[in-house]
């Protein structure tokens, strides 16, 4: 176990390889050393303690993956202050109930992002800040809020600019920051995430130096991650794949962060070709993107060698051609949620194919996982499907301002109750079967949408599949495939629905079947299927009211 807080942990580093490569954007030709990324990072910390900022206050940031971003997370594990991460995605209702929610007394953000205005949504909550002095806001709305910082060459009323930050951490001495840092718990809190939200509010998960700091460095362990490879991080961020599989994973081994602001195929594929990448991250829709490019076999893939495929269910078709086609001959596959930091079980490099494919693997080192009976809280035997509990470093502080939830997430004894179902064999490694609220009865028989999105992706004409229960009058609940096919392939309902008989139950096959080019999502790449679920029952109740 290591003992460390975040910022200790790069100042290490820099002390360790000051002069190794630690971030390259390569669309812009930034390229920072371990030593220039520290001294960076404790330029920005000394602007943030300049404007005020405790140990223990909150700064939201709003940003997509951004060098200003990297900077803070690592600025704010110096100086004590808690990184709230914002979801890309949100827009005004969403942005005022974090920041309430919350209790952020600062905020960073980017000008926009798509076709939304971040500053004119951050103006229409918080009207008063055209008319104030920067540092000085005061918001009936959101009463903690004092500090806007916009990060591009614009100027806005009443915020400041990241490179005011920077200028007004040259008036802080270095060692009012060292003693800062020195004063640091491992034990703090120094991230909040805020759950993706599919179902009810988010809630702000609390994260310790410790939490972050040992899931990262086992996650490296796991995937063989060394201070040689280059990992190129196409996932957001603001999500714990972003900001703890992938940056904070580097740098507690001090490998190279190779960060794509933004999610796109050709980039992803560009850059690992260009800075000859040998580790990749991805959830399983941004592996398929890849793979699926028209040009995908025009680029050099031949240096990557290890990453981690995480942040939903990994088809087995995909992750096959990921090793395949991609050459990442030893991916692994990790699985967690937020609450925990977020990783609780990873497969190793050296796994067989079967497990890679098979399974979301075993306990990373130092983590306790069991399988209980829903509702008894009985640990299962090997082989029989319950619910998957997880217990020690990783399991997060609560949540922020909600006992009441934190209780139900953790019991008594420290268990984590993930609400995801799993089966274990006999050598620890898990196999997860859906969640509790996905599964379907149907008739009276349990049936789990991920056995026959496995089986479906075995059609050839079938890209990506989500599986979803549906309300009947007679069965309770009836099946619902969700399908996207591969370009240039036709299918009907009937064809899969013949491809099905003889191969999986009857009452598995889906009655059923909705065509779609995408399917709607979180930022982080996690498929709402709540969303799928409403919209299948909104199209059904239409079809059978014109009958």
């Amino acid at each position: 176990m290591l003992h460390f807080t975040v910022g200790k942990l790069l100042e290490e580093k820099a002390q360790l390889h000051p002069d190794h490569e630690a971030v390259v954007y390569a669309d812009r030709g930034l390229r920072l050393t371990y030593k220039q990324l520290d001294e960076y990072c404790r330029r920005a910390a000394k602007g943030l303690m300049k404007l005020g900022l405790e140990k223990g206050e909150h700064i939201a940031a709003w940003s997509t993956n951004t060098p200003e971003w990297l900077i803070t997370q690592f600025a704010t594990g110096q100086m004590g202050a808690v990184l709230v991460t914002v979801n890309t995605n949100y827009r005004t209702a969403e942005l005022e109930y974090l920041l309430k929610q919350s209790d952020a007394t600062t905020i960073i953000l980017m000008e926009h992002y798509r076709d939304a205005s971040y500053i004119d949504m951050l103006y229409e909550i918080v009207p008063e800040l055209k008319t104030s002095e920067p540092g000085r806001l005061q918001c009936s709305r959101l009463p903690f809020l004092k500090n806007v910082i916009v990060l591009g060459e614009n100027r806005y009323p009443g915020t400041f600019s990241w490179e005011d930050i920077l200028a007004l951490g040259e008036a802080v001495p270095d060692n009012l920051l060292d003693e800062r840092l020195n004063s640091l718990d491992p034990d703090d809190v120094i991230n909040m995430q805020y759950t993706s939200g599919t179902t009810g509010f988010p809630k702000g998960v609390m994260l310790t130096h410790n939490n972050v700091v040992n899931n990262a460095f086992n996650i490296a362990h796991c995937m063989r991650l060394t201070k040689d490879d280059r990992l190129c991080i196409p996932v957001p961020f603001f999500h714990c794949f972003g900001c703890v599989i992938g940056t904070l994973a580097c740098v507690s081994v001090g490998a190279t962060m190779v960060p794509i602001q933004e999610f796109n195929p050709k980039a992803v594929l560009q850059t690992v070709q260009d800075e000859k990448c040998t580790a990749i991250h991805g959830v399983p829709t941004m592996f398929i993107s890849e793979l699926n490019d028209p040009d995908f076999y025009q680029y050099d893939l031949s240096t990557l060698r290890t990453g981690v495929m995480a942040g939903s269910n990994c088809p087995i078709e995909v992750m096959k051609a990921v090793i395949e086609k991609m050459g990442v001959r030893e991916i692994t596959i990790a699985y967690g949620q937020t609450e925990s930091s977020p990783v609780i079980t990873q497969t190793r490099t050296d796994d067989p194919i079967e497990l890679r494919v098979e399974s979301v693997g075993k306990a990373l080192p130092n983590v306790e996982v069991k399988v209980v009976e829903p509702g008894t809280g009985k640990e299962v035997s090997n082989g029989i499907q319950g619910e998957l509990c997880s217990r020690g470093y990783q399991v997060m502080k609560g949540y922020y301002k909600n006992p009441g939830a934190t209780k139900e997430a953790i019991d008594e004894d420290g268990w984590l109750h993930t609400g995801d179902l799993a089966v274990m064999d006999e050598n620890g490694y898990c196999k997860i079967t859906g969640r509790l609220k996905d599964m379907i009865i149907r008739g009276g028989e349990n049936i789990y949408p991920r056995e026959i999105e496995e089986f479906l992706y075995s059609h050839p004409s079938i890209l990506d599949v989500q599986v979803v229960g549906v309300p009947d009058e007679i069965f309770g609940e009836e099946v619902v495939a969700w399908i996207i096919l591969k370009e240039g392939k036709l299918a009907t309902s009937e064809d899969i629905r013949e491809y099905c008989k003889g191969k999986i139950s009857r009452h598995k096959i889906p009655r059923h079947f909705e065509f779609t080019d995408a399917y709607p999502m979180t930022a982080s790449g996690k498929i709402q299927k709540y969303r799928l679920r409403e919209q299948a029952k909104e199209k059904i109740e239409r079809v059978n009211s014109m009958k």
